[in-house]
Order: structure tokens, then C-alpha cells, then sequence
């Protein structure tokens, strides 16, 4: 009998990496909590109040780091605990996963890295189709915090910075949770190119911007939202990831101005600070 707690945290889109499976996202403080539990029999069990959860992300992911043979030998139950909204493009699969990997490897694999930790969730993320690219850039940042511009499909970050902590991220859930096309996106990807390099230079707001208006444009949000935010005082603004939430980040002073560009829309606002926090995990 073995009982590790993971916590990993979400994070918001500075450049979405569908249309050339090069990404950039930015940590924020909203976390998910996974307790991995062993005990006798076999099987994986599955606790949340999260009813939309996808099982097969979560015992995929389990598969990549637990072996046939533990599995076979012992009783897994994982119980979630989640303050990121799923399916708004807030990251909450990577995080899901990764919390999930990190409290396996701590019982049963001790000797992982990092890296190979990540990877599990990438890759069970690819194989359980709930990503295209395996959103690397998106596990980058809820495991490590901070900026993450990566190359998804080398899976390699090519920067890596602290995010400034004296700014917070407003982001607005939509009352209705359509997407757009996400092929649509390849139709502008010379403009996510343009925003990536910027990005890799650490010029993240211009390139959320930019991110903001090519994704708003092409995902049926409205890009006037965008401009609007940044004219009430946002340094970056974007839908986050496939949408449709979108993310203004600001200082702390903005906030009623930042609230008030979204109160025309229908839905709900979340607060949140930015994350420098690395995943963590520790026995129980």
C-alpha cells in the first residue's frame, strides 16, 4: 500500500501551436490535486466530481509509467481534485495528466525524470486523441511554471522564463462552449509563426496579441474583444488555446477595467495569479 499527492497548475495560451506545432503558454495558479493510491487487487479507478473528465486520458497515462506487471499486482485509484475549468482551453488535460504521471512515478518509478514524466502525459494525451499535438507547450508550463515556448513536435522548450508575479490573469469562461474549425488555424500560420518568434524573443504580449486576433478571427470569438482589453489596460490578451475562454493578463490595478470589458458577455470571470510554481509531489 503506496499514497502519493501530486499538484500541478494550469496556464493560459501566448501562442497557439495547432497550426505549426510550435507553442508558447504562460503558468497560472489555478492547480489540479491528484492522490494515486495502491492497494490490493488490479484495475484503475477513477474518483472526481468532474464527470467530464476523459477516463482514457487518465488510464493511459497510467499505462506509460506503471508496467503490465504492477499493474496486474495492484489496485490504482486516483482521485482528482480540479479548480481549472475543463474543455475551455485552460490546459486542464495537461495538467490532469501530468499530476497523474508525477504521483505513479513517485510509487512506482521512482528514477523518472522530468522529462520523461511530461512525456508520459504528452504522449497518452496524443494516443487518447484529447490533443492533435500532444500540447507539449500546454505541459510545459503547468509543469514548470512560467513562460514556455516550445517546439511540439521535437517536444523541446526553447525558452524558458520566470513569470512577472506582481501581474494576474482575468480570464472569462463563456456562457456557450462552441469552438470554431481548428484546421482553420494552418489558413494564418505564417501569423502564429511570426508570434512564436517573437515569443522566443520574449516579446509575450505582442505575441499574445497577435495569437489573440488570428485565433479570435478564426474561432468564432469576436476580435474586438481583444483590443478592447487592450485598450482597458491589458499587456496581452488571447483566447486560450482552442478556446473559447480568453485570457487578458494585467496588473493588479486593472482589474475593475479588465472585468468591465467582459461584463457586455455572457459567462463568468476567474482571477488568477501567474504561476512560477513547478509540479510537486510528496507521499501521504
Amino acid at each position: 500500500m503506496a499514497k502519493a499527492k501530486a499538484t500541478v497548475h494550469g496556464a493560459v495560451s501566448i501562442v497557439n501551436a495547432i497550426a505549426n506545432q510550435k507553442g508558447a503558454t504562460l503558468g497560472i495558479d489555478l492547480k489540479v490535486e491528484a492522490i494515486v493510491e495502491t492497494s490490493p487487487g488490479k484495475g484503475i479507478v477513477i474518483q472526481s466530481e468532474n464527470k467530464t473528465l476523459s477516463s482514457r486520458l487518465i488510464n493511459k497515462t497510467v499505462e506509460k509509467i506503471v508496467s503490465k506487471k504492477d499493474l496486474e499486482q495492484n489496485k490504482i485509484t486516483i482521485t482528482l481534485e480540479s479548480e481549472i475549468p475543463t474543455g475551455y482551453g485552460l490546459k486542464s488535460s495537461s495538467a490532469i495528466s501530468s499530476a497523474v504521471a508525477l504521483g505513479c512515478a513517485k510509487i512506482f518509478k521512482s528514477k523518472f525524470t522530468d522529462q520523461q514524466i511530461l512525456l508520459a502525459g504528452v504522449d497518452a494525451s496524443i494516443e487518447s486523441k484529447v490533443s492533435i499535438t500532444g500540447a507539449y507547450d500546454d505541459a510545459c508550463s503547468c509543469y514548470y511554471g512560467g513562460f514556455n515556448v516550445t517546439d511540439n513536435a521535437k517536444k523541446r522548450r526553447m525558452s524558458y522564463e520566470k513569470g512577472p508575479s506582481n501581474l494576474i490573469a482575468i480570464i472569462f469562461i463563456p456562457k456557450n462552449r462552441k469552438r470554431g474549425n481548428l484546421k482553420k488555424l494552418k489558413v494564418l500560420s505564417s501569423v502564429f509563426d511570426h508570434a512564436w518568434n517573437l515569443a522566443k524573443k520574449s516579446n509575450y504580449w505582442e505575441a499574445m496579441i497577435i495569437n489573440g486576433l488570428a485565433t479570435a478571427s478564426i474561432l468564432s470569438s469576436n476580435p474586438e474583444v481583444i483590443t478592447g482589453l487592450i485598450e482597458k489596460g491589458a499587456l496581452g490578451a488571447s483566447v486560450s488555446g482552442n478556446g473559447p475562454a480568453i485570457a487578458a493578463i494585467t496588473k493588479k490595478e486593472n482589474e475593475a477595467n479588465i472585468k468591465k470589458a467582459f461584463s457586455t458577455l455572457e459567462g463568468k470571470i476567474i482571477v488568477s495569479k501567474i504561476s512560477n510554481k513547478k509540479a510537486e509531489v510528496h507521499e501521504v
